[in-house]
């Protein structure tokens, strides 16, 4: 018996991704399907940037300079994506949302364990976040390997020593459970970088503009929930807006930002 030809519906699963969309709210409320599919659509890119991460930090490790700024590129394209697909969710009214917002019960986009991990894997290293996925034995383990291993700038940090630059010992072998603090020294040698080596002062300016994109997003996501419930506290617990100003203005390379008024 003939296997038949593959079609466009199979290889892409339609028939079971269009099953993914369950409203809870009766009726259901209009809005709950687009709200649905937006956050269902933002896991998708959350994955494809980790996957493009993994080719980033290999990139590097092999200083492969033009496939690092490739992959760089794709993923600032992915960020202006995530930024404007804000547009279409501030669509939705406040009394839009509160028609079923009481349907989400305890789940918070707080709890999405790819956003976190692309956040370690980034830098934005905080072990307490992995209290938040003790129930979730997978996810906990991704984050727990995540906070282990070296962020993105520590990679960079490696492509730039293998390409003769004299990276402070110390910053190679750092406890990569920690954040990046910035180093006095690595900021003198990135201004001399800046200076006479373009190829890796042009991926450090891609780091710097995916740290950008990053901050955009968070901004675009922060006034977008201030203004779909203001002050209210988040669902699943969190303090809402607070808790995602705080994160605004963090930045995950500080020593690319901070040479900026010594070029």
């Amino acid at each position: 018996m003939s296997t038949p030809p593959l079609t466009y519906g199979r290889y892409l699963q339609i028939e079971a991704l269009l099953k993914l969309q369950q409203p809870l709210s009766d009726g259901p409320e209009h809005d709950e399907t687009l709200f649905i599919i937006i956050h269902q659509v933002y896991e998708l890119w959350f994955k494809q940037l980790l996957h493009e991460l993994d080719a980033l930090n290999a990139a590097l490790d092999a200083a492969r300079t033009m496939a690092a700024l490739a992959t760089l590129k794709r993923m600032l394209t992915i960020l202006k994506t995530l930024v404007a697909q804000v547009d279409v969710l501030e669509t939705m009214t406040p009394l839009s949302f509160n028609a079923f917002r009481a349907r989400l019960d305890a789940s918070s986009g707080f709890q999405s364990a790819q956003f976190r991990l692309l956040e370690f894997r980034l830098g934005h290293k905080r072990p307490g976040m992995l209290t938040h996925y003790g129930e979730d034995g997978a996810a906990g383990a991704q984050l727990d390997a995540a906070l282990r291993a070296p962020a993105l700038y520590d990679h960079l940090l490696g492509y730039l020593h293998a390409q003769g630059h004299a990276v402070p010992p110390s910053l190679l072998s750092r406890d990569f459970c920690q954040p990046y603090a910035g180093s006095s020294a690595m900021q003198d040698l990135l201004v001399s970088l800046y200076r006479h080596d373009d190829p890796a002062a042009q991926v450090c300016e891609r780091l710097v503009d995916l740290d950008e994109g990053l901050q955009e997003w968070r901004y675009r996501h922060v006034k977008m929930v201030e203004r779909t419930i203001g002050s209210k506290p988040g669902t699943g617990g969190s303090s809402g807006v607070e808790y995602l100003r705080a994160t605004l203005f963090q930045p995950l390379f500080p020593d690319l930002w901070a040479i900026r008024a010594r070029l």
